[in-house]
């Protein structure tokens, strides 16, 4: 016996198992054990001032002496972006508007809402001369490290 297929964009089963048929006598345990998953994912990490974000696409480089973090931001306005870092932590926040169209809108891809990217940052960093741009489409925060941050050669003494 197969289950019937439900539709709900984004389901765990769709997913990732997306051809699992599951058989007698577990099938019932099974899909209750992957909705509870799922409604598990979906809720984790939430806040209460972010439930429903979605994060943008993001890269973090490091050099010898900054962490450069690039995020796709494409048609969002600068002055709807907040950018801060606090406890070794980097946190973008914002909205992207939808914009208003004539007519009736057939079909849409883009995501809009409130978005949100965290990063962990793996030393200390100097907080004061951190710079964020936007350049077409892409929010770029250079964070320098701190002085203590990167190798450094200990000479040996005698004694």
């Amino acid at each position: 016996m197969t289950l019937p297929i439900r539709h709900r964009p984004g389901w765990l089963l769709e997913r990732h198992f997306p051809t699992i048929r599951w058989e007698e006598p577990f099938a019932a345990e099974f899909s209750d054990l992957f909705e509870r998953m799922n409604q598990f994912l979906e809720n984790a990490g939430d806040t209460p001032s972010m439930a429903g974000a979605w994060a943008p696409p993001a890269d973090m480089h490091e050099t010898e002496d900054t962490y450069v973090v690039e995020a796709e931001l494409a048609g969002i306005k600068r002055e709807d972006i907040d950018v801060e870092v606090g406890e070794r932590q980097l946190h973008i926040t914002g909205e992207y508007k939808e914009c208003e169209r004539e007519g009736v809108l057939r079909r849409s891809t883009r995501r809009t809402g409130r978005f949100e990217y965290r990063a962990l940052l793996p030393a200390e960093v100097k907080a004061d001369d951190i710079t964020a741009t936007l350049t077409n489409g892409i929010l770029t925060v250079t964070i320098p490290k701190s002085q203590g941050t990167g190798p450094r050669h200990i000479e040996i003494t005698q004694s």
